[in-house]
């Protein structure tokens, strides 16, 4: 298996083996609507078989993947469990510390006993994102020739949605009515999260901060446990100066990822700016432990803020 995103609308994609030996396998057709794929391969060699187990509160967790630098596949340094995936979502996402590079999407996320927990999906800020490992289940029930029609729609909107978030990055600026259009559109018919957050820092970035905010929310109602969406929402009511509007993520992510230097700031000029002097005050409060040399500057700000910034029209 991989994640769908790797693949998107092709139907084939080639493997390697730890040795170098290259295998093409079939992607198998499904309309499962989580970032997650099976590959089928003749001639694979035998190899270890993984048992799926399920992860616990501040459990010991490892990514096993094909390291780059290194070029050979290794489990990376342990992590641990910060949230399990979210019940009544069954899109949810198991969500952990537990290193991974680029381009590992689609390994695996194991326990310490070698059991398959999840499967490696996103991350980033010592953030780090995981399919768990039950959802193989229903991915099974969705997947094969007669799921066809599905599978390629998906593919080709996973497809047009990571090109259109591509070339913006490589050609950064304003977006035309025409281009948000474009972006939100192919980015939410691909059903994947990872995608809503790209799309949504991308909307955000060039001026289409409505469908960013949208884009984020779905990504919220989805996995409600989901740090970096969450904050990519915030950052977005920031750039927008609705900071009423950030006061309960940051209240929720204070929680969390009280550490986070970003929240912490956020945290301080939107409860200051919001009317929220108590969230403000907390976020003052932590910051001067984890990083007390920025604190003189935030007591300024919080002693004496700047006239708020009015709020924008997107």
């Amino acid at each position: 298996m991989t994640a769908r995103h790797v693949v998107a609308d092709e139907k084939e994609a080639t493997l390697f083996l730890a040795d170098g030996t290259p295998l093409t396998a079939q992607v198998v057709p499904s309309a499962y609507p989580a970032d997650l794929v099976f590959l089928e391969v003749n001639g694979l060699p035998a190899g270890p078989s993984l048992t799926a187990a399920e992860a616990t509160p501040g459990s010991g967790l490892f990514t096993v993947g094909a390291d780059v630098g290194r070029q050979q596949i290794r489990a990376y340094d342990p992590g641990r469990t910060v949230a399990l995936p979210a019940p009544d979502h069954p899109l949810a996402r198991l969500h952990h510390t537990a290193y991974s590079q680029p381009g590992n999407s689609g390994g695996a996320l194991v326990d310490a006993e070698g059991g398959l927990v999840g499967i490696v999906a996103s991350g980033g800020e010592g953030r780090f994102e995981a399919i768990p490992a039950a959802a193989l289940t229903a991915l099974a029930a969705q997947s094969g020739t007669d799921f066809a029609e599905a599978s390629a729609e998906i593919g080709a909107a996973v497809r047009i949605c990571t090109t259109l978030v591509e070339d913006h990055q490589a050609r950064p600026g304003r977006l035309d009515d025409q281009q948000a259009k474009a972006i939100a559109t192919a980015c939410g018919r691909s059903g994947n999260r990872q995608l809503f957050d790209l799309a949504g820092q991308t909307l955000g970035r060039g001026g289409a901060g409505e469908a960013a905010v949208a884009l984020f929310e779905r990504g919220l109602a989805e996995d409600p446990n989901a740090i970096n969406t969450r904050l990519g929402l915030v950052i977005t009511h920031h750039l927008l100066r609705d900071y009423e509007a950030e006061l309960p993520h940051l209240h929720w992510l204070m929680d969390r990822a009280g550490d986070d230097l970003q929240v912490l700031r956020f945290a301080i000029q939107a409860g200051t700016w919001g009317g929220d002097t108590a969230l403000a005050r907390r976020a003052f409060e932590h910051l001067k432990q984890v990083n007390p040399q920025t604190a003189p500057a935030a007591e300024r700000f919080l002693n004496q803020p700047p006239p708020r910034p009015p709020k924008l029209a997107n």
